[in-house]
């Protein structure tokens, strides 16, 4: 593939533009997308003009936004309405959403009236519901046909359907009745009727299901493609797996969005402006900075016990950066564990007994670090630590113990009251546990220091 980029780059700078057309025939409309990235602007409105219309509206559908913009902007009106005319509803729906409001009006004009009624129909759902995903262009065929019957029909209406895997039987209303793989209508008797073919019960989602079911109900079932029905079970569309991979990515962008502690974007990072950038991000940022405020304060509450022994202060960026650390940890992989399913809310019990065992094991850990280090290089005369060293050192050793047991409970814990309470445990980011755990991790620091130093130093 790197050699037929670098041929087609070559093409490109000598104007061959008839090798070129050839050249990109072969091609994976996926690869040819990542053709146009890689050109600039002047070029890729050429390179794209030079595709079959239907391949085109293939190769357009895998660019991103951006680029699809731009190309947009690079395109006459009659290429625009051929494009939009030849993609299938659901990119097509995906396109709308992603334009500004005003690039989405100016689009739909281009559209045929009939695709203009599709394209408003699907945009009519919901945000981020299944009706936005689904697409009109099925195989269907009648509950009283035979197999030879329904694969006749196939024939004639199968062209441009979005997959052929599937076929839906409706009644004369349009309700759907069964589904049946296309693989066993082939294989049946010509003269059986298409009810008594042997297949998997039906499953369907709902136009007004969210994102979420959609993902859970692929997963669930098995399936390549769902239809998608109304409240009164009439068939509007069907959702593939290749929309479901759209859905999966968008919803994991959100999540590891969150867990960096900032909202969801909602578009590419280059598409959302700095206005928006700056209001996503710094409502968590003041929700963090007022947070670590707290510790400021906690700071003061042991102001008498630092100045009495300044050595103490030494050791506070490393016992509560230890504590955030397990705890966003914990906090990562029990949100996943939670998202694949391996956990339910009544497992909360088994995560706290093990995460006690996992904290207690890695504070000790750590702690023994922190003593060893203290030690030798009191021995080393690297750094004094005053002639309690051992004692300053067992403090580090049972601070880690404590404020990473701490941080990795709170952080495994977090995500179960989250999801109780009806919110998204990605809500529980990273920044957000650690900030949590640096207040309480000074409290138990100081608290230990009072304990073993007291009538030494403190």
């Amino acid at each position: 593939m790197i050699g037929t980029r670098d041929s087609i780059t070559e093409l490109v700078a000598t104007r061959q533009w008839d090798q070129l057309r050839e050249a990109l025939l072969p091609l994976h409309p996926s690869d040819i997308a990542d053709i146009i990235i890689e050109h600039p602007t002047e070029t890729e409105g050429i390179i794209f003009r030079l595709l079959p219309k239907e391949k085109a509206a293939r190769v357009f559908s895998y660019l991103p936004a951006a680029e699809q913009r731009q190309l947009l902007e690079a395109l006459s009106n009659e290429q625009v309405r051929r494009l939009l005319d030849e993609m299938t509803p659901d990119d097509r729906t995906r396109l709308l959403e992603e334009m500004p409001a005003e690039v989405t009006r100016e689009l739909l004009l281009k559209l045929d009236p009939r695709e203009l009624e599709a394209a408003r129909k699907l945009l009519g759902y919901p945000e981020n519901t299944a009706g936005r995903y689904m697409t009109p262009e099925y195989a269907w065929i009648y509950p009283d046909m035979t197999a030879a019957r329904a694969l006749a029909k196939i024939r004639e209406t199968g062209r441009g359907k979005e997959t052929l895997n599937w076929v839906y039987v409706i009644d004369a209303g349009g309700k759907l009745v069964e589904d049946v793989r296309l693989a066993n209508l082939v294989l049946a008797n010509a003269d059986a009727h298409v009810l008594e073919i042997d297949d998997p019960e039906v499953v369907s989602v709902r136009a007004t299901d969210d994102r979420d079911a959609v993902l859970k109900a692929f997963a669930k079932y098995d399936r390549t493609a769902l239809p998608v029905t109304d409240d009164h079970g009439y068939l509007l569309g069907i959702i593939t797996a290749d929309d479901v991979l759209d859905i999966a990515e968008q919803r994991a962008t959100e999540d590891i969005q969150r867990l960096g502690g900032s909202e969801a974007l909602g578009a590419s990072y280059l598409d959302v402006s700095v206005g928006t950038m700056l209001r996503k991000r710094g409502g968590w940022l003041a929700a963090l900075f007022i947070g670590e405020m707290l510790t400021a304060t906690a700071m003061g509450f042991f102001e008498a016990e630092i100045a009495r022994a300044v050595v103490l202060a030494l050791f506070v960026p490393l016992i509560i950066s230890s504590g955030g650390n397990s705890g966003s940890q914990a906090t990562s992989l029990i949100i996943r564990a939670l998202a694949l399913r391996e956990l339910r809310l009544q497992d909360w019990w088994r995560v706290f007994g093990r995460e006690i065992l996992a904290g207690v094991a890695l504070g000790a850990f750590l702690g023994s670090i922190g003593f060893l280090r203290i030690v030798l290089w009191q021995h080393l005369h690297f750094t004094d630590y005053g002639p309690h060293y051992v004692l300053v050192a067992v403090t580090v050793f049972g601070a880690l113990i404590g404020v990473v047991s701490f941080g990795t409970l709170t952080g495994s814990m977090l995500p179960f009251v989250l999801r109780r309470l009806g919110f998204d445990p990605a809500t529980a980011s990273a920044p957000f546990v650690a900030t949590l755990v640096d207040v309480t991790g000074l409290c138990i620091y100081f608290g230990i220091a009072l304990l073993v130093l007291r009538g030494t130093l403190l």
